[in-house]
């Protein structure tokens, strides 16, 4: 039987970034174990590293160094963050790399009427630095940023920006993403949310009271159809 999209025409989805479109952990937590070796700190291993991804720079180097035993103050912990951000950005995509099914299921969306923005935690020049690397950032309408929102999820408001910029309107709007920070942003702004099961989170996402949670992206037209 076809699936029937033709409720996603004119809807507009909001997709967050790292750990939903994007397996990004590993250069962003290589990243961070640079600067723990460098302040003389015992590197973390990817499988912990990674549910500290999703709150920003900051939080990442922050919960680093505290998973490390390593408390960071200011204005120690600015300085780290330019660091961070200049050899991350030099190293953007050196192992990332979208999820399986990714492509093919922005192609359905797409094809069915359906306008894309990218809402997500992460900066608005690195967010479009990798996505442009990865051969992406032409699929959406706009790239939002917290700093491009005044406003950081799971600020309603972060999410109603990005609707926004997309021509959208929040009515027929959807968020997914993976962690926390999207349901509240979700919640906050009165759309329907779906969660992967694959993302950064330390709370699983089955316990995130998500409208549609999916395993992978070969689900999601359907998700978004059912929800729209």
């Amino acid at each position: 039987m076809d699936l029937d999209l033709t409720h996603l025409a004119g809807s507009t989805i909001a997709f967050d970034l790292d750990g939903t479109l994007v397996e990004s952990a590993p250069d962003l937590v290589a990243t961070l174990n640079l600067l723990l070796a460098q302040e003389g700190v015992g590197p973390l291993p990817l499988s912990q590293a990674r549910d500290f991804i999703g709150q920003g720079a900051r939080s990442l180097i922050t919960k680093g160094f505290e998973a490390s035993g390593a408390e960071i103050a200011e204005p120690r912990l600015s300085m780290l963050f330019e660091r961070f951000i200049a050899h991350y950005s030099e190293h953007i995509a050196d192992e990332s790399h979208v999820f399986p099914g990714v492509t093919d299921a922005l192609d359905v969306l797409e094809e069915a009427g359906a306008k894309l923005v990218v809402c997500t935690n992460k900066r608005t020049d690195l967010s479009v630095a990798l996505l442009e690397a990865l051969g992406i950032a032409q699929r959406f309408a706009a790239i939002v940023g917290p700093d491009a929102a005044l406003a950081a999820k799971p600020d309603a408001r972060h999410l109603l920006v990005a609707i926004e910029a997309a021509g959208g309107s929040p009515d027929r709007a959807l968020m997914v993403g993976d962690s926390a920070a999207d349901a509240g942003a979700a919640r906050a702004a009165g759309v329907p949310l779906i969660l992967v099961s694959f993302g950064y989170t330390p709370i699983p996402a089955s316990e995130l009271a998500a409208d549609a949670l999916i395993d992978h992206f070969d689900q999601l037209p359907a998700a978004c159809a059912r929800l729209l």
